[in-house]
């Protein structure tokens, strides 16, 4: 009887040495491959791969030691379907319990893209599928999803003009909603600088200025031009006037025809037909032409002061324009720029 228990004991004790003794190698196993090596990996993990995959590849990249500790977090943790597709930058001074948690959250590599100003939403739905953002396809389709522009606060069945110019950051292959949020926030963001009180405007109102501003946009080159062409603007609307705004002509040409952007504009463009065509049409095209920055949102909702009625470009390669009080000015302005070398 008391070999019988000797012999337990023994056999106990030997199974809690090579419990401890796989807990330990485990434990081993888990720690950095290179506690002292910085430089981050690239690590791509695609749609519906596998732990073991996900495991076996970190294995082959140098980041684990083996694929053992890696799958024992997963599963204990409970975490197998938990972790993200997506891109990230990965250090082989990381433990296996780090690389998990940060593949579980998904802190992945953020790519950098400039939405510039004037941009319509079809060229940025290029620039972010060209930063491997999301596809354009699905861009153009979140920016008319009349929910998600409800949910925005969009007074329009188009996110035209909306999407803020500015510089963003975002993982690869993110949601097209989620990226369209964003540049809208931006939008609403700067609004809110602008004019703290823009929420007492009705939605037409606010649309109306968004439109303005994008044919300012487009038209102005200098900082200090904006206010004084949408005072130009202004004046001919509250007189029942034709904006006659060039950049609506290019509008026409360039998205709804599909014509490349013209290095100048003929007489005959001019009686392309269209609503956003403001040579034939009065009043304001029935949306924004482009996306507005901060100086045209700026020059819409605080316009100069003026009694200019129009402007013309002082030459091919000027950097200003020539305001004129009326039409005799102007006529006069624009033979002598056009003839100008």
């Amino acid at each position: 009887m008391k070999r019988i228990v000797k012999t337990g004991i023994y056999l106990g004790l030997f199974a809690a040495s090579a419990i401890a003794a796989a807990g330990g190698y485990l434990y081993y196993l888990s720690l950095p491959v290179d506690s002292g090596n910085e430089e981050p990996v690239s690590f791509r993990i695609e749609r519906g791969e596998s732990v073991t995959s996900v495991a076996t590849r970190l294995e082959q990249a140098g980041l684990i030691r083996s694929v053992l500790p890696f799958r024992a977090i997963t599963r204990f943790s409970n975490t197998e379907n938990r972790i993200q597709r997506g891109h990230y930058a990965l250090g082989r001074d990381m433990s296996a319990m780090e690389l998990h948690q940060q593949l579980v959250s998904g802190a992945q590599v953020l790519t950098r893209v400039t939405v510039p100003e004037g941009r319509t939403t079809s060229q940025i739905a290029r620039i972010v599928e060209r930063a491997e953002i999301t596809d354009a396809e699905s861009f153009r389709k979140a920016a008319t999803d009349p929910d998600l522009l409800a949910e925005l606060g969009v007074p329009a069945e188009s996110a035209d003009g909306y999407l803020f110019p500015e510089t963003y950051h975002f993982p690869e292959d993110y949601p097209a909603e989620l990226v369209v949020q964003a540049m809208v926030q931006g939008f609403f963001r700067e609004i809110g600088r602008i004019d703290p009180e823009y929420r007492e405007l009705s939605d037409q109102e606010l649309h109306e200025r968004v439109i303005l501003a994008s044919i300012v946009e487009r038209e102005y080159i200098t900082d200090e031009e904006a206010p004084l062409i949408a005072s130009v603007f202004y004046n001919r609307l509250e007189a029942g006037m034709r904006l006659e705004s060039c950049a609506t002509v290019v509008y026409v040409m360039t998205e709804e025809e599909g014509l490349a952007h013209p290095d100048r504009l003929f007489y005959r463009d001019l009686e392309r037909q269209s609503e956003y065509n403001t040579y034939l049409n009065s009043g304001l095209p029935p949306g924004p032409i482009a996306t507005p920055g901060a100086v045209a949102l700026d020059a819409a909702f605080h316009p100069a002061e003026s009694d200019y009625w129009f402007f013309v470009l002082r030459g091919p390669d000027a950097r200003e324009h020539h305001f004129s009080r009326t039409l005799q000015e102007h006529n006069e302005a624009t033979v002598l720029y056009l003839r100008s070398p």
